[in-house]
């Protein structure tokens, strides 16, 4: 016996031994597995409740239309109501503060844009939350453009007339838009900047009140959404010098790229897209943007979309992350030229 109770002593010291080695390790697996487990249920369980998606601009607009109508074809997808809610006001910036402050847990979109998360966090001082840091990227939901216009008065009849007239008449020319930081503004910026052109910005309270001014002759341009302006344009109401975008619009096939016209490199397309709060389940990111790709290939959606001038820009919330980025980019220095600030 006890040479039976030594041989036991003997083999009971490696075995514990390797019992206590290899409980990191087993613990380590538990851990990892459990995690793996919550995210699976996670994406299982989502969505459990209604959706909200916040709207940076009043009802009745073509950002709201855009808004409901990806929310209610993404609400047959997630089998839950997406419900609107229209934060209007101070550029979009009341939006996206509100959407940014909530709870990251995929029951609060927000349906950004150019202005709120390229645009405005230089145009606005005093923001509370900083768009590009507090949002995860769903994905992108379309693109539109804009189209620049003069008064049938105005002596030209394409970009590079125009650019000559500006240069022969400098601080002569006005262009008008929807107010300081508005994307129809900065457009003028641009090309401003990228002809070399003395021309005086004229900010109104809305395009309406300067689309008044242009066919009263009152301004010398301005750049305005294609489908504003397509009625006028073939009724020669007004002249259509170029479309702002890569590539031509196909609601006005016949109008050049202001970049074929004459300024090359021009390029100002205003898109739409989803966003989260920061800090979102990535799997709950994936399930989203894998429905919001489903909503986006649906012939209806397509043809809605198109009536109000915007085609699809479909992607993955990496695609729809570095295009914020890139126009981030793209327009700070244009707002700092501007001299634009907002309070």
């Amino acid at each position: 016996m006890p040479c039976f109770s030594a041989a036991l002593r003997a083999f009971r010291r490696p075995f514990c031994a390797l019992l206590v080695a290899a409980a990191p390790a087993a613990l380590v697996g538990f851990s990892a597995a459990a995690t793996a487990t919550a995210a699976t249920t996670a994406a299982t369980g989502y969505p459990a409740k209604p959706i909200r998606l916040v709207v940076p601009f009043p009802a009745g607009g073509p950002t709201d239309a855009m808004a409901r109508l990806i929310g209610q074809h993404l609400s047959q997808q997630l089998g839950q109501p997406v419900v609107i809610d229209n934060r209007g006001g101070a550029g979009g910036t009341i939006a996206t503060e509100a959407a940014a402050q909530a709870a990251p847990d995929g029951y609060t979109l927000f349906f950004s844009t150019t202005g709120t998360m390229a645009i405005n966090p230089w145009l606005y001082r005093s923001l509370k939350v900083d768009p590009l840091k507090s949002f995860d990227a769903v994905g992108s939901v379309a693109s539109t453009v804009n189209v620049l216009v003069v008064p049938k008065s105005l002596p030209v009849s394409n970009v590079k007339e125009l650019v000559a007239l500006a240069r022969q008449k400098p601080g002569a020319l006005t262009f008008g838009s929807a107010g300081n930081g508005s994307s129809n503004h900065l457009s003028g910026e641009l090309f401003k900047s990228m002809a070399g052109i003395d021309i005086v910005h004229v900010p109104y309270k809305g395009s309406a009140a300067a689309f008044t001014d242009l066919l009263g002759g009152r301004i010398s341009m301005m750049f305005d959404t294609v489908s504003s302006q397509v009625q006028y344009i073939s009724t020669g109401k007004v002249k259509a010098l170029g479309v702002t975008g890569a590539t031509r619009s196909e609601a006005l096939p016949k109008v050049p790229t202001i970049a074929e016209a004459g300024l090359p490199g021009f390029d100002v397309t205003i898109w739409f897209g989803l966003s989260a709060p920061k800090g979102t389940a990535p799997d709950v990111i994936r399930r989203l943007n894998s429905e919001l790709q489903a909503v986006l290939v649906q012939a209806d959606v397509q043809s809605q979309l198109a009536a109000l001038g915007a085609r699809p820009l479909p992607g993955t919330p990496a695609d729809f992350s570095k295009m914020i980025e890139h126009d981030a980019g793209k327009w700070s220095p244009v707002v700092k030229a501007s001299g634009a600030t907002l309070d």
